[in-house]
């Protein structure tokens, strides 16, 4: 494990190598720790207003309803970290655990930036045993190319192989216009 740090399985509280059947499982948590911070995968430590306060900020999700985080979050593998049991940063990852995984919402707290912690909360992204043996991974970033580079990431190598359906204004226009699908 880089930074010397091995997964910690929060249900029985033993480390744990990347290949113990326990890892497998959807609702097992992992928690990372460096110093004095943590990265877990615990649900239950993910403070949604942490996360909403800062996604209704940044760039890419200027405006989001606070309740379309919390779906997004209940949907996709999400990583806190974590100082003093305070959250600092987060990440989430949307994946078929077969295939694919997308990443995005990655973000520290400006005033934890600058220690090495965005890398190391994706180094505990890319880890994460279900994530293993991907095909492909993607992103999509404005600013951060830098980090994601020194993990692999590189431009689109067949840029008009890729379409999108990109709705930047969303949020603006939709206070109740969700698409209702049965079960919803």
């Amino acid at each position: 494990m880089r930074f010397g740090v091995s997964p910690t399985n929060r249900e029985n509280g033993k480390g744990y190598e990347t290949s113990e059947a326990k890892c497998q499982m959807p609702n097992a948590c992992l928690e990372y720790r460096k110093g004095e911070f943590t990265v877990s995968t615990d649900r239950e430590l993910i403070d949604p207003d942490v996360v909403h306060g800062f996604l209704t900020e940044c760039y890419w999700a200027k405006g989001i309803p606070r309740e379309v985080v919390v779906r997004s979050m209940e949907n996709s593998l999400c990583f806190g970290v974590y100082a003093e049991r305070k959250q600092i940063g987060f990440a989430r990852v949307i994946s078929d655990y077969a295939t694919y995984a997308y990443i995005g919402d990655v973000f520290v707290l400006e005033s934890f930036r600058g220690c090495g912690l965005g890398k190391w909360l994706m180094d505990c992204v890319m880890q994460h045993p279900r994530l293993q043996g991907l095909r492909r991974w993607s992103l999509v970033t404005r600013d951060a190319h830098g980090l994601y580079s020194k993990l692999g990431f590189e431009p689109l190598k067949k840029p008009q192989n890729y379409m999108e359906l990109h709705r930047p204004d969303v949020y603006e226009h939709s206070a109740d216009r969700r698409l209702d699908f049965p079960g919803d």
